[in-house]
């Protein structure tokens, strides 16, 4: 026994020492603590975009094909719609100041198959985020090493992934906190590169000349329709670029009050700084007159090309291509901290098995952080890291988003055209940027459709078909659940017996119940009518659960701490009518199992002779999915207290569905 605890005692503090010691839930700075200022937030859900900059411009430049005098249009180009997006999403923001994004704005104004469209896109969205941010991170560092080192690009890439998965299980602002100095750096040296390009200014007659006589070359071989739809093929192909736009609005919770002005600081940030770096890339391409190399990325061609007449150049370009690695690792980030709270917002509409929106004692929602990471491993490993087969996937899926959140706010501002009077205004804010969504879309689902968008639409439309069969799977149940409740929690009472407070030497009944409902009803009567006579005090234990719903402030706390102190007290009310002396207890936690026995030890210490009781639903034909969809709660919490020698008993409620 002695081991055990000491195996015990290791596991927990390699624990702690890895993922860090649990929130203190009841903290009244908790809230402050975690929320983000719009600098942290700029770091921590702009760098998504700001990263986007290592890929989406060379991907826009090589869809040129060789017309390279198109670049400093398509910069312009790039530039206005990151800014166009950006002040569409503002206004988004201000309008579901709540948070949720694309698919709170889908499921509201388009309804719930929109919803679940777009919220399905954004996690394979943020799944391909985190992934392409690791392969062109590792792609970056490794312009700088020998060839013969290419092959070593997965397993780092791997490496770092693990390493990132460990990072965010720890908490969302100490993973910020630990990056910021490398969001800091990609500033510095990318301000240093555009410094440094006034070396190239005396090329500006001679690149504009060769333009011109380009530009009248294919006026004559392709016309003036065959350039416009070459630039139309490179800005779409380019739509990695603003692949990040979208992180704020999913990322408002935490964001420090006043969260909606927070969240507008912080878009300025990011299309200012997003704008500035793209667009000035397109004139340093053009300028310096790089191409791409075997082995090397498009940026890491222009840093060395940029920096070589510099006494230090080749340390320059060095540090510039790693602090651009080190951005995209930094840009991973919103993966893991938008993702999973698309996810849990997914999950208490019923779309996604509720566990979903379950917190860890570090107060991040630590299964949609697992289940990110892993299936951006498996597309690690299925694409080899190819940055150009994950941006197009990537793509799509964003502006699958971007195209449903403008039409549903463009739909939003046509039903209120009576009570604002700016609605024709803001429409047409929605209607030029979906317009801009919808043309990025369409090309690149054309034109990459054999080399990777097939396999995007078709694993967002798996995802999709599985969210219906888990939301139906939920409805019956919840059908089924009601039918319960209507049985068993309006039943005639008898009068009350004045039975007295529990007495700890005498036999008790300890049952774990969850509100106030049919389910625990049914256990508490299958006691009095089964073991009625063998037990004389009964005890009522509930854990507060504090889920992603909820943890959203102290007021949020309070009302969920006295709903369950009311469910408790109807519980007892109804087992002294029933003849038992009868009290409860309650915590408040992030984790029902943990904190559920932590009570149990507890309250058996001061009732020796107890019995602790808890339900499981029961279908007439099990499915495999089952574990999945509904947790295992009962039969874990029953393992901890058999192992500490408490007498646990698991009670069935059948339902049919």
């Amino acid at each position: 026994m002695k081991q055990d605890d000491e195996k015990q005692g290791l596991w927990r503090r390699v624990r702690v020492r890895l993922f860090g010691q649990p929130k203190e839930i009841r903290d009244p700075s908790l809230f402050h603590k975690l929320s983000l200022i719009p600098v942290l937030a700029w770091v921590g859900l702009g760098a998504d975009g700001l990263s986007s900059s290592s890929y989406g411009p060379p991907e826009a430049f090589t869809a040129l094909q060789g017309h390279t005098y198109l670049c400093l249009a398509l910069g312009l180009a790039t530039a206005c719609t990151v800014f166009i997006i950006s002040y569409a999403y503002t206004r988004l923001i201000e309008h579901f100041p709540h948070g949720g994004g694309g698919y709170i704005v889908a499921t509201h104004m388009l309804g719930p198959g929109a919803g679940v469209l777009s919220g399905c896109s954004l996690i394979l969205d943020y799944i391909l985020c985190i992934t392409i941010s690791i392969a062109a991170c590792v792609d970056a560092v490794f312009s700088f090493l020998p060839l013969s080192f290419q092959t070593y690009k997965l397993l780092t890439a791997t490496v770092l992934l693990v390493l990132l998965i460990v990072l965010n299980i720890r908490g969302v602002k100490e993973s910020v906190i630990v990056l910021a100095p490398i969001f800091i750096v990609f500033i510095g040296t990318h301000l240093l590169l555009f410094a440094a390009m006034a070396n190239f200014s005396d090329q500006v007659g001679a690149v504009s000349q060769l333009a011109k006589d380009a530009y009248q070359r294919d006026v004559a071989s392709i016309g003036r329709w065959g350039i416009l739809l070459i630039f139309l093929r490179a800005y779409s192909l380019g739509g990695g670029t603003y692949t990040g736009l979208e992180a704020v609005s999913n990322g408002l919770q935490i964001m420090r009050e006043p969260k909606v002005q927070t969240a507008r600081r912080t878009m300025v940030y990011m299309a200012a700084s997003l704008a500035l770096t793209a667009g000035g890339l397109f004139l340093c391409y053009v300028l310096a007159g790089v191409s791409p190399a075997e082995g090397k990325t498009l940026n890491a061609a222009l840093a060395e090309k940029v920096f070589s007449p510099f006494p230090a150049g080749t340390g320059l370009a060095l540090l510039t291509l790693l602090s651009e690695a080190a951005l995209l690792l930094v840009g991973a980030q919103t993966g893991f901290i938008d993702g999973p709270r698309v996810m849990a917002n997914m999950a208490v509409d019923s779309w996604l098995p509720h566990r979903f929106s379950a917190l860890s004692d570090r107060l991040t929602m630590h299964n949609g952080v697992a289940l990110m990471g892993g299936a951006a491993l498996l597309l690690l490993w299925y694409t080899k890291g190819s940055v150009s087969a994950l941006v197009v996937m990537f793509s799509i899926n964003v502006f699958i988003t971007f195209t449903l959140s403008q039409a549903g706010m463009a739909r939003y501002f046509i039903r209120r055209r009576k009570e604002d009077r700016q609605w024709l205004r803001n429409l047409a804010v929605f209607l030029v940027s979906g317009t801009l969504c919808v043309t990025i879309l369409v090309i690149t689902v054309i034109e990459k459709f054999v080399e990777g968008g097939w396999l995007t639409l078709l694993i967002t439309g798996i995802l999709v078909s599985i969210c219906y069969g888990i939301w139906r799977h939920y409805k019956r149940v919840g059908k089924a659940m009601r039918e319960l409740d209507e049985m068993l929690m309006d039943f005639p009472l008898p009068r009350e017996i004045e039975a007295g407070p529990p007495k700890p030497a005498e036999p008790t009944a300890i049952l774990l119940v969850s509100g106030y409902n049919g389910f625990g009803v049914h256990i508490l009567l299958t006691i009095v009518t089964s073991l009625g006579k063998s037990f004389t005090n009964l005890v009522f234990i509930s854990v507060a659960v504090i889920d992603s719903g909820s943890f959203k402030g102290v007021e949020q706390l309070d009302a969920l701490e006295s709903t369950v102190k009311k469910s408790l007290e109807r519980y007892v009310n109804l087992a002294r009518h029933l003849g038992f002396r009868a009290e409860y207890r309650m915590e408040i936690g992030t984790e029902v199992v943990e904190t559920a026995t932590m009570i149990c030890l507890k309250t058996t210490d001061q009732y020796p002779n107890s019995t602790v009781f808890s339900g499981q639903l029961v279908f007439p034909l099990p499915k495999f999915y089952h574990w999945i969809l509904h947790n295992q709660t009962s039969f874990a919490i029953q393992r901890r207290l058999q192992w500490e020698g408490i007498k646990t008993m698991i009670l069935p409620v059948r339902v049919r569905i």
